[in-house]
Parts: C-alpha cells; sequence; structure tokens
C-alpha cells in the first residue's frame, strides 16, 4: 500500500482589510441605530440592522481567519480551517433570523403606520452608502478564495442594497408623503437577502457535510485517473472540500502488473492537480481491486492456506 499527499498552503485572508472594514462598520452602526429611532423609519432601521449583521460577519470573519492560524494538533490533525465554514453558516442564519424580523416589523407597520423624517433618513443613508462602497472594496479581493469573506462581502452588498433603497424611499417621501414607501423598501430588502442568503448557508452546508466541491464532476475525476497509464481502476473514491479552495481526495488506484509504485502515484496526482486544482490526495495502489464488505474495502489474501501441522504429510 502506497499513500501520497500533497497539501495547499493555507489562505488565511488579509486580515487588516477585514479589521478595517469592521471598524468603519461598527462606528456607523451606532450612528445609524440612533438615526432610525429618532427618524422613526423602519427603512432606516432595517439597514441598521443588515449593518449589524455585517459588524458580526467581519468580526466572526477576523476570528475565523486567527484561528486558523492555529497549527494542526493530536485532536485537530487537519487543523482549524473548518472554522471559517461554521462562521459563513453561522453569518448566514444571523441573516435569516435579521429578513424575518424586517418583515414582521413591516407586516406590523403596515396595520399601524408610523411618521418618518425623510431628510434625516437621506443623510444617513448617503454616509451609510460610502461605508458599504468602501467596505466593498476593502473585500473583494478575498471573496473568490475564502467562503467567510464572501459570507462578510455578502452582508455587505446586501447593506449597501438597502442604502440605496433608504435612499430611494426618503426622496419619495419627501415629495409624494406616502409613508408607506418607507415599509414598502424595507420589505424589499429582506426578500432578495433570503435567496443569496440561502446560497450561502447550502454552500457552507455541503462543506460541513463533506460533500463534492461545487463544479466537480466525481465520474470526470475518476475518467481522468483512468487515463493516466499503468491505472487500471479507480473505486473507493471520496472528494471533499476542507475549507474554501481546499479540495481534498482520496481514491483506491488498481494498477497494471509492474506499474505501481511512487512514480505511478506522482502521475495521478499531478493529474489531479492540473484538472482539478486538488492538492491533498491519498491514494491506496492495489494490484487487483480489494472486496467490500459491510465494513468497507477489505483486502483478501489470496496466497494458499498452509495445511494445520496434525495434517501435514509425514
Amino acid at each position: 500500500m502506497s499513500t501520497g499527499h500533497a497539501h495547499a498552503i493555507p489562505e488565511t485572508g488579509n486580515e487588516k482589510m477585514l479589521w478595517w472594514a469592521l471598524g468603519l462598520t461598527t462606528a456607523f452602526l451606532v450612528a445609524e441605530v440612533v438615526a432610525g429611532i429618532v427618524f422613526g423609519s423602519l427603512a432606516l432601521l432595517a439597514d441598521a440592522a443588515h449593518m449589524f449583521t455585517d459588524a458580526a460577519a467581519l468580526a466572526i470573519a477576523v476570528a475565523a481567519v486567527r484561528v486558523a492560524r492555529r497549527p494542526a494538533d493530536a485532536k485537530r490533525t487537519y487543523g482549524y480551517h473548518r472554522f471559517e465554514i461554521l462562521a459563513a453558516a453561522f453569518n448566514a442564519l444571523l441573516l435569516f433570523g435579521v429578513a424575518f424580523y424586517i418583515l414582521y416589523e413591516a407586516w406590523r407597520r403596515f396595520n399601524a403606520p408610523v411618521e418618518v423624517q425623510p431628510l434625516g433618513m437621506l443623510a444617513v443613508a448617503v454616509l451609510g452608502l460610502g461605508v458599504n462602497l468602501l467596505s466593498m472594496r476593502l473585500l473583494r479581493s478575498g471573496k473568490d478564495s475564502s467562503l467567510n469573506v464572501k459570507g462578510a462581502y455578502l452582508e455587505v452588498w446586501a447593506d449597501m442594497l438597502g442604502s440605496v433603497g433608504v435612499i430611494v424611499a426618503a426622496i419619495f417621501i419627501r415629495f409624494t408623503g406616502w409613508m408607506w414607501v418607507d415599509t414598502v423598501v424595507a420589505v424589499g430588502i429582506g426578500l432578495w437577502v433570503l435567496p443569496r442568503t440561502w446560497a450561502l448557508l447550502r454552500e457552507s452546508l455541503n462543506i460541513l457535510l463533506e460533500g463534492v466541491p461545487d463544479g466537480v464532476d466525481v465520474d470526470e475525476v475518476s475518467r481522468e485517473m483512468l487515463a493516466v497509464p499503468g491505472v487500471t481502476g479507480v473505486h473507493d473514491l471520496h472528494i471533499w472540500v476542507l475549507t474554501s479552495g481546499k479540495n481534498a481526495l482520496t481514491a483506491h488506484v488498481v494498477h497494471a502488473e509492474g506499474a505501481g509504485g511512487v512514480e505511478l502515484i506522482e502521475r495521478v496526482k499531478l493529474r489531479l492537480a492540473e484538472r482539478f486544482r486538488v492538492f491533498h490526495t491519498t491514494l491506496q495502489l492495489e494490484p487487483v481491486a480489494c472486496e467490500h464488505s459491510e465494513d468497507g474495502c477489505n483486502f483478501v489474501d489470496r496466497r494458499p492456506v498452509a495445511a494445520p501441522a496434525s495434517e501435514q504429510p509425514l
């Protein structure tokens, strides 16, 4: 049995940029909550609620980056990189809670309208939009390589849309006096966030359940491995995600007579790295396919069994 390992270098993200975005968001959050209460705007409070989830998401993202730096140990042999996926899932649940609260509060206000002050709404929303755009710029570079940062970026992006909605609502109320526009915009913000939040949660759960990475076809991976000279069979193939951008694979590889060894493992690993960007691989070489049972894939000793000593010929 031979085993090959290839480890990806951990991506911890840009912690400095996360800290900057967290500081900006937290500072404006306080101002927006106060303004929403003073001006009586649900849309402004809805935007502040999203701003709160932004701050929470960014704080969790920073914590995840720091925890992920901890080295592997006897109890966490893969290290702590999976913590960022837990953080992303938590952020998704937080967004769901905020969205449903906004919808509930909007239903209440449809039954009991509240007077709002559009000019105050407008001023605060414009400032909030500036903070959102700056935070998005800070997080943009890391959102494609980290599900954790992607969750934080999505929260800020949703809040940016919320700021735009509040600006539109303030202008409408200022010139028409239609107070219900504030509530309608709040509902729109809540409904817009839900499907994107579900996508983030689904992706996080797929990783936590060790599902196949998005965009990877197991059958295609098997065909590529079989295309390597010397490989005659592939079974017990498992592909999963350790954390964002770090795919892992284990498989049993049946090889032709005289073709086994380190060189064959290296050729298969190279094919997996080039075609699927899988750098953490564990391959078990077999001259013949192992037999399966309820306990898994087991070798059967095919050598002749010697007769007991009492039955040996004299």
